[in-house]
């Protein structure tokens, strides 16, 4: 495992982001799957960062840096997006079971088109209104992280803690998307929403 909360290029201690994830307030079933991972690996200690109901997340499209991107073409790509948004139906989506990946412990989540149908949206809106789209379209993997690596340790307590845990996987409904202000701050996403757009 490595640490996840390394200082990627760009990013500081009061930095703040604009981004698009789909978040999951009130989905009961998936705080419960999240829930369970947290206690099942909570013997590991500080090894891990848990993450809270509260920050859960799907992580979808960047758009760039609170200062450098005008807030008015925020808006409008929040504007552009509830458009195109607006014929994408709300979909379920099953949650889990974890996969361990050398910065986390993650969900994937299934069926993955209508994710990237959502994205595939906002990548056009962010088009429409800058010109150009940050982060490649390719490479995308859908999932949902429960917990996020603090050191660089070996994996194979976290692999064996996962092997003995049959968490039955979460179903969520997914039918907003949103733009966020995000900043990692205190080892954790945190954010502020910016716009909350409905899915059709």
């Amino acid at each position: 495992m490595r640490n996840h909360w390394w200082w990627r290029p760009g990013w500081s201690v009061g930095r703040r982001f604009y981004t698009w994830h789909l978040t999951f307030e009130g989905q009961d079933d998936v705080h419960r799957l999240a829930a369970e991972y947290r206690s099942a690996l909570a013997p590991l200690g500080d090894i891990l960062t848990p993450i809270p109901d509260q920050w859960l997340h799907l992580t979808m499209q960047g758009i760039g840096f609170v200062g450098e991107v005008k807030e008015a073409a925020v808006h409008a790509i929040a504007e552009a997006a509830r458009l195109r948004l607006a014929s994408v139906p709300a979909f379920d989506l099953g949650i889990g079971p974890a996969v361990l990946d050398p910065e986390a412990v993650l969900l994937h989540v299934h069926p993955d088109g209508p994710v990237r149908a959502v994205r595939d949206s906002i990548r056009a809106a962010i088009g429409e209104v800058l010109g150009n789209v940050p982060e490649k379209a390719e490479g995308f993997t859908p999932h949902v992280s429960v917990a996020y690596s603090a050191s660089d340790d070996p994996a194979d307590p976290i692999a064996q803690a996962l092997a003995e845990n049959d968490a039955t996987p979460a179903r969520a409904r997914i039918s907003s998307a949103e733009l966020i202000v995000i900043h990692r701050d205190n080892c954790m996403y945190e954010w502020e929403t910016f716009a909350k757009v409905p899915l059709g």
